[in-house]
């Protein structure tokens, strides 16, 4: 069975930093191109950051480029999101997303709590 299972979210102070990760199972992980996205309450879900199958190019939102960084590893079917100069703003929930366009799939995880507060 596909599963997306998100890990590291909590509550951190303004100007903190927050790693989270995705670990992945039931489907070619090397093949998908992965993202985060992320929710505020009673907002709708928008793009963070989309990093390509083999890692070679990334994208991240206006509002996160420079603080956050997205990476993957093939081997441990993993992403990665490296969250810096956090700001009350980029508090939300945080799901992990794995799309193929040939496919035409995209499978979600269950997301993670990300606070920013002092």
């Amino acid at each position: 069975q596909v599963q997306l299972v998100e890990s590291g979210g909590g509550l951190v102070q303004p100007g903190g930093s927050l790693p989270l990760s995705c670990t992945a199972s039931g489907f070619t992980f090397s093949r998908f191109r992965m993202s985060w996205y992320r929710q505020p309450p009673g907002k709708e879900r928008e793009l963070v950051a989309a990093i390509t199958s083999a890692g070679g190019r990334t994208n991240y939102a206006s509002s996160v480029k420079g603080r956050f960084t997205i990476s993957r590893d093939n081997a441990k079917k993993t992403i990665y999101l490296q969250m810096n100069s956090l700001v009350p703003e980029d508090t939300a929930v945080y799901y992990c997303n794995a799309a193929s366009d040939y496919l035409r799939v995209n499978f979600w995880g269950q997301g993670t709590q990300v606070t920013v507060s002092s």
